[in-house]
């Protein structure tokens, strides 16, 4: 029989998650109260929970140390993934606000199912046991789930919810047939005591336990979007309401590669030699499908679909690298992305429209033209997102393409680079149509409500800042 000595630093090391979850069941029942009108309120009674969490989170700064009998890591890495978190979810609900005025929202449902969701992100960056990841998972990907069908009376939408948990509820299975086989093996589903039996047998580790590490590859593959287990993703992205796809987009990759950190880098970095090749590969097959498929696409959404499975494999360069820039260079790249794509997402949803009938691209003609903000904060993210200097998206690249040099993989920086060459295309395409066209004939004036011009503004000097002046952000993560 376990017992656990728990302190008040166990409870301190969750108190971001207790303040989100707890939130966000009382918003479940405040709901009842109130009126239908109203239900709006919600959304800022969550933002609300979410800036308490990002306080208690502010309080963990420098901290480091396991809690609960080694099931909770509270560490540098921990704080900054929550506080994407975090900021991911205050940006949904600042975009859905303004989509709710094109498209009913439910916030009585709704703003909870983000808060929630954003507990099991932050459960999976502070997870130091392989079933706190599962537990963070499900918590996610069940919220997400009903999130993707949020339109109900749309086809696409409750498509999109279908596809998603389906092939959601077979990549769980992979995902907990590898955690039953490093339990069987390891004696234990602790990531410490998983890289203990990794360091003392990495010569001679049982090959079930590398079987283990495959499925789990699988689990996370999927929750990612690496070749070949992204079919999901551009009908589940393309379903979803916007303001879930850019949350999906950001929030659960980043989720995902914060659990691949935690495993593969932290738990079994010893025996790197034993699943390197396979990573290798799986980067070098997501570069180049999402970036090739995206080329022929005329549907945004659908576009930023397949870069969001391009960028997955630039992610994966640097977990490929397995050395000590490689977590840095990881995180460094999540900040940079979250900023890049919850600006696009929020421009493709404004430029939308009501029930998003305008997401073919020929909708952007002239957008520079008729909404000059809107164009320039677009062609900002655009830039970033295909690495031209001075954008913080050249910065992120270069950082994890610096730490594959360093542990010498030439050949897939190199193919790095051509993918990168080829997304500037499509990338490019995008601000061609609002600069060299003329605008539809149709064309409107876009609205901008305060919170996604906050959202627009945060993200573009976002990424102008951190293409600039990269080093005070990397010195807050430069301790992992």
């Amino acid at each position: 029989m376990i017992s656990l000595n728990l302190q008040l630093s166990d409870f301190l090391g969750i108190s971001p998650h207790l303040v989100l979850s707890v939130c966000g069941v009382l918003l479940l029942g405040a709901g009842v109260f109130i009126p239908r009108s109203k239900n709006k309120w919600l959304a800022y009674i969550g933002m609300v929970g979410i800036i308490l969490a990002a306080a208690g989170n502010f309080l963990l700064l420098g901290q480091n140390y396991s809690a609960f009998g080694e099931m909770i890591r509270v560490d540098q890495l921990s704080v900054v993934l929550n506080f994407i978190f975090l900021v991911t979810a205050l940006f949904t609900l600042l975009l859905t606000i303004n989509y709710s005025e094109f498209v009913e929202v439910e916030f009585v449902e709704f703003t909870p199912l983000v808060l929630l969701a954003t507990t099991g992100m932050m459960l999976m960056a502070s997870a130091g046991h392989l079933m706190i990841i599962f537990l963070g998972l499900e918590t996610m990907s069940i919220a997400l789930y009903v999130m993707a069908g949020f339109r109900r009376n749309n086809k696409f939408s409750l498509e999109a919810a279908l596809k998603y948990f389906l092939l959601g509820a077979f990549a769980t299975g992979f995902l907990l047939y590898g955690i039953a086989l490093l339990y069987g093996i390891v004696g234990s589903s602790s990531l410490k005591a998983t890289m203990e039996y990794f360091t003392k047998n990495s010569l001679s580790a049982n090959p079930l336990s590398l079987l283990g590490l495959g499925l789990l590859t699988v689990g996370f593959g999927f929750k990612v979007a690496l070749v070949p287990f992204h079919m999901w993703t551009p009908d589940v992205y393309q379903g979803s309401p916007m303001p879930v796809t850019a949350y999906m987009a950001v929030g659960a990759k980043a989720a995902g590669f914060a659990a691949i950190l935690r495993v593969f880098i932290q738990s079994a970095s010893f025996i790197s030699f034993q699943w390197v090749d396979i990573l290798w590969v799986l980067a070098v097959l997501t570069m180049t499908v999402g970036n090739i498929i995206a080329l022929v696409q005329d549907d945004i959404k659908r576009m930023l679909a397949y870069s969001s499975i391009a960028h997955a494999g630039y992610l994966l360069i640097g977990v490929v690298a397995a050395n000590d820039m490689t977590i840095t260079s990881v995180v460094f790249y999540l900040v940079v992305y979250l900023l890049m794509n919850m600006g696009a997402f929020a421009i493709a949803g404004l430029v939308g429209s009501k029930e998003e009938k305008k997401t073919k691209i020929t909708a952007f003609h002239g957008l520079g033209y008729s909404n000059p903000l809107i164009g320039l904060v677009m062609g900002i993210c655009m830039f970033s997102l295909a690495g031209f200097p001075p954008t913080a998206g050249f910065i992120g690249k270069f950082y994890l393409f610096s730490s594959a040099m360093q542990s010498g993989y030439l050949w897939l920086v190199i193919i790095g680079v051509i993918n990168s060459v080829i997304s500037v295309y499509y990338y490019l395409r995008i601000v061609v149509a609002m600069y060299m066209y003329k605008p539809e004939e149709d064309a409107e004036k876009v609205q901008l409500m305060a919170g996604t011009r906050l959202v627009l503004l945060i993200s573009a000097l976002g990424i102008l800042i951190l293409g600039v002046w990269p080093n005070s952000f990397l010195r807050l993560i430069y301790s992992f």
